[in-house]
């Protein structure tokens, strides 16, 4: 097993190497990534495998994604501090953490199964942002009208389409980012906003491999 002083060495080493590479171009997306290791966000037969530049298991069958991923998707985020932000798919509750230490105040995010929403609240509350981030078991395609509008949304799983509730969430100006294509593989990555009057415009990133996304806006079980 890994002593902590190993395993912050070996993240330290992907950072650097991401850095380099150009996927982490930001200041304060490197120093979150390094603030928030993802070895705190996974089972303890995992934490050895956190440096990999690929997706993991965590429970119900589900994945925490590459570091990579995680990195590009903060970039096209563009996160200030205040910002009003919504998740959907906790899944871990890594990227909801790294989200939280960006906006530098509350984030909500909204995950369907329930042992993922426990699992994430421990790693959270381990992680020291188990007050910061809200946790709400439910359908995310449904969004989480209780606090909207927000500013961003950032979706972890590949929808068929743009679900209409998350649109209507987004304030004027905002921003969802979010996968959409097929079920399995593959999706394209949009970068989706909404104009000061209400219009929306499109841009492609680029093509990604999420899990579904499952709900009333986008795909059955």
């Amino acid at each position: 097993m890994l002593s902590d002083e190993e395993l912050r060495g070996r993240w330290r080493r992907l950072i650097e190497t991401l850095v380099r590479e150009g996927v982490v171009k930001s200041t304060p997306v490197r120093d979150a990534l390094l603030k928030i290791p993802r070895y705190l966000f996974v089972e303890g037969r995992y934490r050895g495998y956190a440096h990999v530049d690929e997706p993991l298991p965590i429970p119900a069958g589900q994945t925490v994604s590459a570091p990579h991923m995680v990195a590009i998707m903060l970039e096209l985020a563009d996160l200030e501090p205040g910002m009003d932000i919504l998740e959907v798919g906790t899944g871990s509750g890594w990227n909801a953490a790294l989200i939280a230490e960006l906006v530098k105040t509350d984030v909500y995010s909204v995950e369907r199964i329930p042992e993922l929403v426990e699992f994430a609240r421990e790693n959270l509350k381990r992680a020291g942002y188990g007050d910061r981030v809200h946790v709400i078991l439910g359908d995310g395609t449904k969004g989480f009208s209780a606090q909207a509008p927000y500013d961003e949304i950032i979706v972890t799983a590949g929808a068929p389409k743009l679900p209409n509730p998350l649109v209507e969430q987004l304030k004027p100006g905002g921003k969802l980012i979010i996968p959409v294509g097929s079920y399995h593989l593959w999706q394209d990555l949009y970068v989706v906003t909404k104009t000061e009057e209400g219009k929306i415009r499109k841009r492609r990133w680029g093509g990604v491999a999420f899990v579904p996304l499952i709900g009333e806006h986008g795909w059955s079980e």
